[in-house]
């Protein structure tokens, strides 16, 4: 049973944090540039094991409640930061000339990266969605030893995948010294961001298609 529910969990968060969102597309950026990569992943991981114990030990009924209340305005402001976001990287798109440092000249403050991490983080009303309410609903089902093996998955998922993505983005680095595809990726990114503000606006009912 132990193994059972240690690999629901696994499963469960990791199909779920694979969605591309905000804080996948961020950290695949940090990793793209090789800047401060591991204080990100980490920063990642251990903020939806935080949330994935609290949504196992119960929170989830609560949180689930206030997010059914406050809807709307959780998903507008969502919608409003995403939408920021997708413009600050289209206008870099625009601008151009934006390429990654091979030589580790190039860096921003951790204090400030790790800023824009929480709230891309903490501002996004699917994490909560997904991680408490979400993995802690489905954890419900196991109990004892079982429950905490579950919550231990869902954990791992988290750290797993965005090592993945952090250090496997370096990886990618050469190819992305090159102003042309660096354009490339930052109108990717745009584009993704605007499309999720749009289905934040619409699950909020400010937005109708």
């Amino acid at each position: 049973m132990f193994l059972s529910s240690l690999a629901t969990g696994f499963v469960l968060a990791f199909s779920l944090i694979m969605a591309i969102g905000a804080q996948n597309a961020f950290v695949l950026r940090q990793g793209l540039l090789r800047q401060h990569v591991l204080a990100v992943v980490l920063f990642c991981g251990l903020s939806d094991t935080i949330l994935i114990f609290a949504g196992v030990a119960g929170i989830s009924l609560f949180i689930a409640d206030f997010a059914e209340r406050h809807a709307a305005v959780m998903f507008g402001l969502a919608a409003i930061w995403l939408a920021i976001y997708g413009a600050m990287r289209l206008r870099d798109a625009w601008r151009g000339g934006a390429v990654i440092s091979t030589d580790g000249s190039e860096t921003t403050n951790l204090a400030a990266t790790l800023g824009t991490l929480a709230i891309l983080t903490y501002g996004n009303p699917h994490v909560y969605l997904d991680t408490v309410v979400l993995i802690g609903t489905v954890s419900l089902q196991f109990t004892g030893v079982a429950k905490l093996s579950f919550a231990i998955g869902a954990a791992s998922a988290s750290l797993t995948f965005f090592f993945m993505l952090g250090f496997g983005a370096t990886l990618l680095a050469p190819q992305m010294t090159r102003p042309g595809a660096w354009r490339v990726l930052d109108t990717l990114i745009g584009v993704v961001m605007f499309v999720l503000a749009a289905g934040m606006a619409a699950a909020g009912g400010w937005l109708t298609f």
